[in-house]
């Protein structure tokens, strides 16, 4: 399953490219300047798509968008929609890009897939996608693309309409997303110690198992 941040937003009375009819004579407001407001600040969605069943998870974060917040996505995404489609499944697979928050040389992404693994019994196979090809990334294209024409020319107001919006997404194909706000802290800067990272049960594959492919395994079958 593909999973990836799309770019952060603005929320607020503030234009969006696009058009959306209105009346004659009364169009919607926006601010002339995108300052940040200070009170709504920015929303980070995160999605995880399942290729599958053509159908998608996005969790819309109101703080950093950090590796605790990536993985915290993929797992209320299992638990909301994933353990309900394949409740015999033994193992997930994940493709992701190379940086960001599910960055491939991501100490804390692999510790906190570790937890996850641990939590759901699940092992987890991870492929990066290499240096210059996250637009390879299907979620681009089959999950964000879809949500972006789906808002566009319409300001982003609050947090409950960005939530609607996304979760109001479809397509001819199928498509249907869920979406749900999540108002927890991710602070950033954490480190973490060799001895966490040896800690971790991680497998790396034949190819390239040190910079982009390896599987992490639930430290009780180790």
């Amino acid at each position: 399953m593909p999973v990836d941040a799309k770019k952060k937003e603005l929320v607020g009375p503030f234009a969006n490219r696009g058009r959306e009819y209105q009346r004659k004579g009364c169009p919607e407001a926006v601010r002339t300047h995108d300052f940040p407001d200070q009170e709504l600040g920015k929303v980070c969605p995160y999605g995880v798509y399942d290729l599958t069943d053509n159908r998608g998870w996005v969790s819309v974060g109101v703080d950093h968008d950090t590796a605790q917040f990536a993985v915290e996505s993929i797992r209320r995404w299992w638990r909301r929609m994933g353990r309900g489609c394949y409740p015999r499944a033994q193992a997930l697979l994940i493709t992701a890009d190379g940086g960001g928050s599910n960055a491939s040389r991501h100490r804390l992404w692999k510790v906190e897939l570790q937890k996850l693994t641990d939590d759901t019994g699940l092992a987890i196979y991870v492929r990066h996608f290499p240096p210059g090809t996250s637009k390879w990334n299907k979620i681009e294209h089959r999950l964000f693309c879809h949500i972006t024409e789906n808002w566009r020319g319409r300001p982003l107001i609050n947090h409950e309409m960005i939530v609607n919006l996304i979760g109001h997404t479809t397509t001819k194909t199928g498509l249907t997303i869920q979406a749900e706000l999540d108002q927890n802290t991710y602070p950033t800067g954490i480190t973490v110690s060799d001895q966490d990272l040896r800690s971790i049960n991680l497998i790396p594959a034949k190819f390239h198992g040190k910079d982009w492919n390896y599987t992490i395994k639930p430290r009780q079958q180790a």
